[in-house]
């Protein structure tokens, strides 16, 4: 079986999110756990795995939200608390098949069909200010 594709967007930008660690730990717990569709699991199988309570994955998912990194889905079939991953912060079996699924998701998006990402655009990493103090543990 091959190693699931994660998109560049959550793998190469998730120090840039404006989220607490708790929540970029869920998101990765979250994009390994998902379908190759991005489909979630519920909110209660969710809280189960993690070890943590319905309303500690509410928390969590929250700022996910915002960002449409996770997203409810849309109109009269909703069906409980069924989430799935934005395209562009889902993996994939394949290149192809994100290379594929991220042509759709521009065009929905343009479409108005898909939200877009509420992502910062930073173009790099914060500078450190002056030198970390390190210390051995004692």
């Amino acid at each position: 079986m091959a190693l699931p594709v994660m998109s560049p967007l959550v793998s190469e930008r998730i120090w840039a999110l404006p989220v607490s660690a708790p929540a970029v730990k869920f998101l990765l717990y979250l994009v390994f756990r998902s379908e190759t569709n991005g489909a979630l699991p519920s909110q209660r199988e969710m809280a189960r795995e993690y070890k943590v309570s319905p309303t500690t994955v509410s928390t969590l998912l929250s700022p996910l939200f915002e960002l449409n990194i996770v997203l409810r889905p849309q109109g009269e079939k909703r069906e409980g608390n069924s989430y799935r991953l934005h395209p562009l912060a889902a993996a994939y079996d394949s290149i192809d098949a994100m290379h594929q699924a991220f042509q759709q998701a521009v065009k929905d998006m343009g479409n108005g069909d898909l939200p877009v990402l509420n992502l910062p655009e930073y173009q790099s990493a914060p500078p450190a200010e002056g030198r970390p103090e390190l210390r051995i543990a004692s």
